[in-house]
């Protein structure tokens, strides 16, 4: 607590992740995100090699998503759809059909949720892509594709 009476927690669970290239040629399906970068990463619980959050303790997480497909969303695709994964459940809440004249550059799909987690249990983003041709880029940099998320309650 600072003369102010503001109360910062430095333990307190928060990260922000990212992938530090792009992730060219996703397979159609579902892949997972690449996030092999850090901002910050206060408590250590996110794992850049496997790209997952491990939640140290019980509670309600903050998690936020930003996908920035690059060269080229495919007109040809169904749809594309973000997840956020975790242990207990895997959230869908962003849906995108490519229904343009030609392929595009530079799309995002964005989304937060407030998930409920266990000591132990994980999280981890994914994008997918219905139908269409391998050539959709995900971009990586701290500004193109990212995945953050806190302790909330």
């Amino acid at each position: 607590i600072d003369n102010a009476g503001i109360v910062t927690k430095p333990l307190q669970p928060a990260f922000f992740a990212y992938p530090n290239s792009n992730q060219s040629n996703i397979s159609i399906g579902t892949s997972t995100i690449v996030l092999n970068a850090e901002r910050f990463d206060q408590g250590g619980d996110f794992n850049t090699g496997t790209s997952t959050f491990t939640a140290p303790v019980t509670g309600k997480y903050q998690f936020n998503l930003n996908i920035r497909i690059g060269d080229t969303l495919d007109t040809a695709a169904n749809y594309y759809r973000s997840h956020i994964t975790t242990s207990n459940l895997a959230y869908y809440p962003t849906i995108m059909s490519p229904q343009f004249t030609a392929d595009t550059n530079y799309w995002h799909l964005t989304f937060s949720v407030l998930a409920d987690m266990d000591a132990g249990d994980t999280a981890y983003a994914k994008v997918e892509q219905s139908g269409g041709s391998v050539q959709t880029t995900i971009d990586g940099g701290i500004s193109g594709t990212n995945f953050s998320g806190f302790l909330a309650c």
